[in-house]
């Protein structure tokens, strides 16, 4: 599985998927969050492997 963590929320979604899909499956926007693995940004074409963990970061926009 791979873990998606958005401050104290856990998500856990199927390997094998887009950041995208796994975002929208988790309810959450894609346009809404940063994505990061290991440290480094990662966009949301990328594959999820199994054993993964995902750390985002809410984006704050002003109006």
């Amino acid at each position: 599985m791979v873990k998606i963590i958005l401050r104290n929320q856990e998500f856990e979604v199927r390997p094998g998927m887009t950041l995208r899909d796994a975002l929208r499956k988790c309810g959450l926007l894609p346009e809404t969050v940063l994505a990061t693995r290991g440290g480094e940004m990662i966009t949301e074409d990328e594959i999820l492997a199994d054993g993964e963990v995902i750390k985002l970061v809410a984006v704050i926009s002003g109006g």
